[in-house]
């Protein structure tokens, strides 16, 4: 991808000595960055590196066993999410994040319809004109290349690729400012996987995001990330520019991770 996009001044979001220990196990250890405004971070690694462990820290859904998670609130005060009471992180998950799984089914309501999915994101912000929000989820069922004639739908019915784009739609919706995605392309068709990545750069481009993606697929890093960070049993031990990292890697483990999966 590109150069960095350019940064503001302060971090939206700031790890400082982070850890997670499970009694003897250390999952993630004294990891520290500052992610800014509009900044794509891919945080590579084998499966057991800590990188998943490490979403969860960040994104508020696990409490550090060291240091803090601070966020940049829209007020422009940074704040440590372990202050923030449950209604307060509730808040930030409606409207300042999104959270894209690897399996569609965990970020949706497979039962209702592809609109209300949309919608609801929508309703938990304050919408209450139900013409407003059906035309808003039908905008953005285009936009992630769904037929909006299928918005009445329930993502039971979709295919994996068709999923995994309505979790996008919804979590976008409101138009957030930092985004976690957790191997956002793991387990579909390569096919698929292409025509995923592609709309996920345009989207994030065109919106000015910022966002955290986890994976274990270098091409992903490649295609859509500013910088990356690789994890090796819970630690940081590299990270640098996307290109900078994947084209000359400097640690022996980057290396043969690069060697491993792109090869020349």
């Amino acid at each position: 991808m590109a150069d960095r996009l350019t940064e503001n001044d302060q971090p939206l979001l700031l790890a400082e000595g982070l850890g997670k220990n499970y009694g003897r196990l250390t999952a993630c250890r004294d990891v520290s960055f500052a992610l800014y405004p509009g900044e794509v971070l891919a945080v590579v690694g084998e499966s057991g590196s800590g990188k998943s462990t490490l979403l969860q820290l960040l994104s508020a859904q696990l409490a550090p066993s060291a240091g803090r998670v601070s966020y940049r609130m829209r007020d422009g005060v940074l704040r440590d999410l372990a202050s923030l009471g449950e209604a307060e992180r509730r808040f930030l998950f409606r409207t300042d994040w999104g959270f894209v799984h690897q399996d569609p089914a965990q970020g949706l309501r497979m039962a209702v319809s592809a609109g209300a999915n949309v919608g609801e994101r929508l309703m938990a912000v304050g919408w209450n004109h139900y013409g407003r929000i059906r035309e808003a989820a039908s905008n953005w069922l285009d936009r992630v290349e769904i037929e909006t004639s299928r918005i009445d739908d329930a993502p039971r019915t979709y295919s994996g690729g068709m999923r995994q784009r309505l979790q996008i739609a919804r979590n976008l919706v409101t138009e957030p400012r930092l985004v976690f995605m957790d191997e956002p392309t793991g387990g579909l068709d390569v096919s698929v996987q292409a025509r995923l990545l592609d709309l996920m750069r345009n989207l994030v481009s065109e919106l000015g995001l910022a966002a955290i993606i986890v994976t274990h697929d270098l091409a992903v890093a490649r295609l859509l990330s500013h910088r990356v960070m690789v994890m090796k049993g819970g630690q940081v031990i590299e990270t640098g520019l996307t290109d900078q990292v994947l084209d000359d890697p400097r640690e022996p483990y980057t290396q043969l991770l690069v060697s491993s999966i792109l090869p020349p």
